[in-house]
């Protein structure tokens, strides 16, 4: 992207140039899918796609948000009557600007004092598509003003910050996984992130090395988390862990899952819930298995934990849907190593891990599938290990 003409852009915009210019990319999810809010383990990379903004601070208590990608005019309000959901139910807080107008609350909720901001955005982060473009721009701005107010935040700190503006601002009760990946990933790497001590370790992750791609198969169904359906898989695995006497789900060794089950049986709990246990449960233990065969340069071998994670997300979670299915078994009939929806499901996007030489056959194979469906053409794109959020100007 251009930032020279997000600064100009700024400058048009606000009468002023910006104090600076910083950038957050979007994420696919290797494995570790709605682990996080159970502190497991997740392994994303970050996407080259981004969201870039031009930030200035103020002094006199009002926040300013605009976005080139949406046809409407400055969101303004003052820093002083932002109220989360809590305390304002119903308020959409600014549909898409809810994201990072939910940081400055954040971080004055935190006790930083933050008097005020103008912010101008653009993005080629998709939205809807499962990538993260919320957390990108969340993420994005709690830099932005980490830098100009000096707050001394680590990247691990803003990513928390982050989240907060999203769960408690925004309403939609995500765990704290995309915006660590938007905040912390480096280049050519996957984020090994434990999502209960934030504990994150950098995986090399050069697919190009081993003759392979992951492919990033948008389905362009656009799936909303804050509708009821993520937040009712979230209580039900809090449900069960207290059922199980637990803290998290992330507490339930895997050779002990069918013990686990049976409890919960006993304990009157749904089959639903038992379906939610046992991917969660599974899903930490391939985290652990992926990670064990990049260790060991085997990389081929994640394609059928790939599968496996999908079909747990299909048959277990239920939150995939026919587009994302289709993606999944035309690629892998057509050749492709693995493949599984990431993101919280509900539409969004699937990754396909193929060879090199195979990624043109298997998207014209997806693509084609689509059409004799009657789908929507998805949109099919590389995705590149990348960096985290930095300043660009």
């Amino acid at each position: 992207m251009d930032t020279a003409r997000v600064r100009e852009e700024f400058q048009e915009l606000y009468g002023a140039a910006p104090d600076g210019v910083w950038a957050a990319p979007g994420r696919v999810n290797l494995i570790g899918e709605h682990t996080d809010y159970n502190d497991g383990f997740a392994l994303p990379l970050a996407l080259p796609h981004r969201a870039v903004a031009a930030v200035s601070r103020r002094s006199d208590g009002v926040v300013r948000v605009h976005s080139a990608d949406i046809p409407q005019g400055v969101y303004q309000l003052g820093v002083a009557d932002l109220l989360p959901r809590s305390e304002n139910p119903g308020a959409d807080n600014g549909g898409w600007a809810a994201y990072p107008v939910g940081v400055v609350w954040a971080l004055r909720a935190a006790g930083h004092p933050v008097t005020g901001a103008d912010i101008h955005l653009r993005s080629t982060v998709p939205t809807g598509a499962g990538l993260s473009s919320s957390a990108a721009l969340e993420v994005v701005t709690a830099l932005a003003l980490n830098d100009l107010y000096e707050l001394g935040l680590s990247a691990t700190e803003l990513a928390v910050v982050a989240q907060r503006a999203e769960n408690d601002f925004a309403g939609v009760p995500c765990g704290v996984m995309d915006q660590t990946a938007s905040a912390c990933c480096v280049e050519g790497h996957a984020l090994h992130l434990d999502a209960r001590d934030m504990a994150q370790r950098q995986v090399p992750f050069d697919l190009a090395a081993h003759g392979l791609q992951l492919l990033v198969v948008d389905t362009r169904v656009k799936h909303e988390l804050g509708d009821g359906a993520y937040a009712e898989r979230r209580t039900g695995c809090e449900a069960a862990a207290a059922a199980l006497g637990v803290p998290a789900l992330r507490d339930v060794p895997y050779e002990e899952l069918p013990a686990a089950l049976e409890r919960l049986a006993a304990a009157g709990q749904s089959e639903t819930i038992r379906r939610y246990t046992h991917h969660v449960v599974t899903e930490n233990h391939r985290v652990e298995q992926v990670i064990a065969l990049l260790d060991a340069d085997d990389v081929r071998a994640i394609g059928p934990l790939l599968n496996a994670g999908h079909a747990s997300l299909r048959d277990d979670f239920e939150v995939s849907c026919a587009e994302l299915d289709l993606v999944a078994e035309t690629a892998t009939a057509a050749g492709a190593l693995g493949a599984r929806m990431t993101g919280g499901g509900f539409g969004g996007s699937a990754i396909v891990l193929v060879e090199v030489d195979a990624a043109d056959a298997v998207a014209k194979s997806v693509t084609e599938a689509f059409a004799a469906a009657g789908y929507t053409a998805p949109r099919v794109f590389p995705a590149i290990a990348s960096r985290g959020a930095h300043r660009v100007a």
